[in-house]
C-alpha cells in the first residue's frame, strides 16, 4: 500500500499552514516576481525559491507530515494569463524539487503533496466571461498540471479549494488520466471550499458535493480555506457521519477581517487547536488537519503538539486495558 495511504488508515497526519498570507511577510515587490507580474505567488519558485523553501522548512520543523507544493494556481490555464502556458510543467516540477530539498536539508521525511487550485473559470457558471470555457480546456490544463507533479515525485494529488463541483470532477479526471499516461497511481485528494452557510459558490451544499466525488474513487474529502473551524462544524459532523472515506480539515485562522483594505485572520494558534482538537477527539474519519489562510507555523506547531498528546493518551489508554504490544 502507498505509504500516505498506510499512515493515514493509522493514525491523524499534519498538513502544513499557509502559503499566500506567509510569502506576503516577505513584502514582495513587483520586481520579485517572474516578469514583474505582481501577485504571480508561484513564479517565486524561481525567483526566490529561498522564499518558499524557508516556508517551506518552517512548517516540516514545526511538526507538518505533509508539505504542499507552491503550485496552487500552476495549472495551465492560469499560467496562461502570465504567458507562462507553455511552461506548466516546468513550473510543477520546480515546485516538487523544493519541497524535496526543503525536507533533505532539514533531515526529516514529508509526504509532498501536489497541490492544485482552480482554474479561474466556473464551468457550471452561466456567467459571459467566468463560464465561458469549454470543458475540454479545463480537462487539458489540469492533465498537463498533475503530470508535472508527478513527473516531479509528490507522493499524493490535492485538488483544492473547489468552488464548482462539475471543475473538481473534471480535475478527479484529468489526475487519473495523467497517472495512466505516466503508469503511476497516487492518491487523489479533493478539497472543497464553503462559506459560512455550509455552500459552494455556486451553491452546491456539502452533501452533494460530497456524494459526487465520492464516487470517482478518490481517497480523501475534505473542506479548506473560506471560513475557520467553527463555520465547519456541522460540514464536518455530517462528513464523519458518512462513515466512509478520511476527511481532512484545513480551515483558515478565522473568518478574515478587513483592516485598511487587507484581509487579516485573528485566530490564535490556541484557539484554532482546540476546536481542531474537539472534532479529532470526536470523529474517527477525520484523519487529516491543518491549516489554511492567516496559519503560520506557530499554529502549526501548536497542532503537532496536540496530536502528540493525543497519541500518548492513546498508548497510556491501551497499556491500562492490557493492549499494549
Amino acid at each position: 500500500m502507498n505509504g500516505f495511504l498506510n499512515d493515514l488508515a493509522t493514525k491523524v497526519l499534519l498538513f502544513d499552514g499557509a502559503m499566500g498570507t506567509e510569502i506576503q511577510k516577505y513584502e514582495p515587490r513587483e520586481n520579485d516576481y517572474l516578469n514583474n507580474k505582481e501577485g504571480f505567488n508561484d513564479s517565486l519558485n524561481f525567483t526566490h525559491p529561498d522564499w518558499v523553501k524557508t516556508i517551506h522548512k518552517n512548517y516540516i520543523k514545526a511538526g507538518s507530515d505533509c508539505i504542499e507544493t507552491n503550485t496552487f494556481g500552476s495549472n495551465k490555464l492560469k499560467l496562461d494569463e502570465y504567458g507562462q502556458g507553455d511552461k506548466t510543467i516546468d513550473f510543477n516540477v520546480q515546485a516538487v524539487k523544493l519541497v524535496t530539498e526543503s525536507a533533505t536539508e532539514i533531515g526529516r521525511e514529508v509526504y509532498v503533496i501536489g497541490s492544485m487550485g482552480p482554474s479561474g473559470y466556473l464551468p457550471s457558471s452561466n456567467d459571459s466571461d467566468l463560464g465561458n470555457i469549454s470543458l475540454g480546456e479545463i480537462e487539458e490544463a489540469f492533465f498537463v498540471q498533475a503530470q508535472g507533479l508527478i513527473i516531479g515525485g509528490c507522493d499524493a494529488l490535492l485538488i483544492e479549494t473547489g468552488q464548482d463541483v462539475l471543475e473538481m470532477k473534471i480535475a478527479v479526471e484529468s489526475c487519473y488520466r495523467a497517472m495512466t499516461k505516466l503508469e503511476q497511481s497516487l492518491p487523489l485528494i479533493t478539497n472543497i471550499t464553503l462559506d459560512q452557510y455550509g455552500k459552494m459558490l455556486l451553491g452546491t451544499n456539502v452533501q452533494s458535493a460530497y456524494t459526487t466525488l465520492s464516487n470517482l474513487d478518490i481517497d480523501v474529502f475534505g473542506l479548506n480555506c473560506s471560513t475557520g473551524p467553527m463555520e465547519m462544524t456541522s460540514s464536518v459532523q455530517w462528513l464523519c457521519e458518512q462513515n466512509e472515506l478520511p476527511i481532512l480539515v484545513m480551515p483558515n485562522a478565522g473568518m478574515p477581517v478587513n483592516e485598511n483594505g487587507l484581509a487579516k485572520y485573528l485566530m490564535t494558534p490556541q484557539e484554532i487547536t482546540l476546536k481542531l482538537s474537539e472534532f479529532v477527539n470526536k470523529y474517527e474519519r477525520l484523519k487529516v488537519i491543518g491549516g489554511c489562510c492567516g496559519t503560520s507555523a506557530d499554529h502549526i506547531k501548536h497542532l503537532r503538539s496536540m496530536l502528540n498528546s493525543r497519541n500518548i493518551d492513546t498508548v497510556d489508554v491501551s497499556v491500562e486495558n492490557g493492549n499494549a504490544v
